[in-house]
């Protein structure tokens, strides 16, 4: 009998519970004067700001970390197109869903 490749491991959900908790966060910090573009630029921010300092857990002289900033770059790099790649096409498979286009609020009501 083979395994399902497919099955979500308790560290994927909490992979992803983490990540809806950021996704929450940032849907209750748009208002009229924080737009979704404005929330995206402080995210990336910070997601640069905590990843150089996660980077930096791992050297004792500043002068090291600094000799390994390409390197850095690259893995964040990759990995951030990677996931974006994943999402986009997520996206353009589900829009009409992720992005209620067509959908009245009667529609709504009745899609449940």
């Amino acid at each position: 009998m083979t395994e399902n490749t497919n099955q979500i491991t308790e560290e994927m959900q909490a992979f992803f519970e983490r990540a809806d908790e950021f996704i929450k966060l940032a849907n209750e910090l748009r208002s009229g004067d924080a737009h979704a573009g404005k929330i995206n630029a402080s995210m990336l921010y910070a997601v640069a700001r905590f990843s150089a300092w996660t980077a930096a857990t791992g050297f004792v002289k500043g002068s090291d970390y600094a000799k390994e900033k390409q390197d850095i770059l690259e893995h964040f790099t990759k990995n951030f197109e990677r996931m974006l790649s994943d999402n986009i096409d997520d996206y353009a498979e589900n829009f009409q869903k992720y992005m209620q286009i067509g959908k009245s609020d009667a529609d709504e009501l009745h899609s449940h």
